[in-house]
C-alpha cells in the first residue's frame, strides 16, 4: 500500500471532480443523501441507542458514498444498493472503525463541554427563547478548539474505512495508513478545508444575508433554517470529493477497487 504526495492544488481538484461526479447524476446523489439523513434522523429518535448506530455506522455508509461515486465516475447509475457497501465488504471491520470513530467523537464532545465558559449553553437557551444571546467570545473558543479535534478525527479516518473495504487492510492498519496519507499531502487538504468551508458556509451566508438586506427583512438571515438547503446542495459534491482525493492520493494501489 503506497499513498503518493499530490499538489496543493489538488485540494481544489478534488472539490471540481465532485461536482462532477454529482452532475453525472444528480437525482440520484439527492435521494441518496437524503435517504443517509433519513436513517439518521430515524436513528436519532432512539435516546442513547440511535447516537451510538449512527456512530458505530458512520465509516461503513462513508463507503457507502465511496462506492456511489465510483459507480459515477464510470459512467453507472449510482442506485441504493451501493450506500450499504461497506457493510457487505467487511462489516465486522467496519464495526470496529465504527466503534474507534464513537470514541472519539465522545472526545470531541468531552472537549467542547470543558473548553466551554457556558456561552454555547446559553446561546441554546437563547436560541429557544428567541433572544440576544449576548457576548459570543467564549463560544468562537469552543467552536475553534473543536474545530481543530474535528480536524484530527477526519484525518484519522478520512482513508480509513475504504482501505479497509477495497484493501482488506486490518482496522488498525487502515487508520495508520490514514494518517499518514493526509499528513503526507496536508498541503492539498489545506486548500481542500479552506475552499469547502468557503463554499458551505461562508458563500451561503453571505447569499442570505444579500437577500435579507433586498426583501427588507423579509428573510431573516439569522435564522440557521435559511442555510439549510443551501448546505443539502452542497453534501453530494462533497461526498463525491472524498472518493476523488482517495483515487488521486492512492492511484497506483487501486487494483480491484479502481476506477
Amino acid at each position: 500500500m503506497h499513498a503518493r504526495i499530490v499538489a496543493a492544488s489538488r485540494g481544489a481538484a478534488w472539490l471540481l471532480q465532485g461536482v462532477q461526479l454529482f452532475v453525472a447524476s444528480p437525482f440520484a446523489w439527492l435521494f441518496l443523501v437524503a435517504a443517509y439523513y433519513f436513517l439518521v434522523l430515524v436513528a436519532s429518535l432512539v435516546p442513547v441507542l440511535g447516537f451510538v448506530a449512527v456512530g458505530v455506522t458512520t465509516p461503513a455508509f462513508s463507503v457507502g458514498f465511496m462506492a456511489v461515486a465510483r459507480a459515477a465516475a464510470s459512467g453507472s447509475r449510482p442506485d441504493l444498493p451501493l450506500l450499504f457497501d461497506g457493510f457487505r465488504q467487511d462489516a465486522r471491520s467496519q464495526i470496529i472503525l465504527g466503534a474507534v470513530y464513537l470514541a472519539f467523537v465522545g472526545l470531541l464532545v468531552g472537549v467542547i463541554a470543558l473548553s466551554d465558559d457556558g456561552s454555547l449553553r446559553a446561546l441554546m437557551q437563547a436560541r429557544r427563547a428567541r433572544e440576544s444571546a449576548g457576548d459570543a467570545s467564549g463560544l468562537i473558543v469552543t467552536l475553534m478548539i473543536a474545530a481543530a479535534v474535528y480536524g484530527a478525527v477526519m484525518t484519522v479516518f478520512w482513508f480509513a474505512p475504504v482501505l479497509n473495504a477495497w484493501h482488506g487492510l486490518p482496522p488498525a492498519k487502515a487508520l495508520f495508513y490514514s494518517v499518514a496519507a493526509c499528513l503526507m499531502n496536508w498541503r492539498a487538504f489545506l486548500v481542500y478545508g479552506a475552499i469547502a468551508v468557503l463554499a458551505i458556509i461562508v458563500i451561503p451566508y453571505l447569499v442570505v444575508m444579500l437577500l435579507t438586506l433586498l426583501t427588507g427583512g423579509a428573510i431573516k438571515g439569522r435564522d440557521p433554517q435559511i442555510l439549510l438547503p443551501f448546505v443539502l446542495l452542497f453534501l453530494p459534491p462533497l461526498y463525491a470529493s472524498f472518493y476523488a482525493s482517495y483515487r488521486d492520493v492512492f492511484a497506483n494501489t487501486e487494483g480491484n477497487a479502481g476506477e
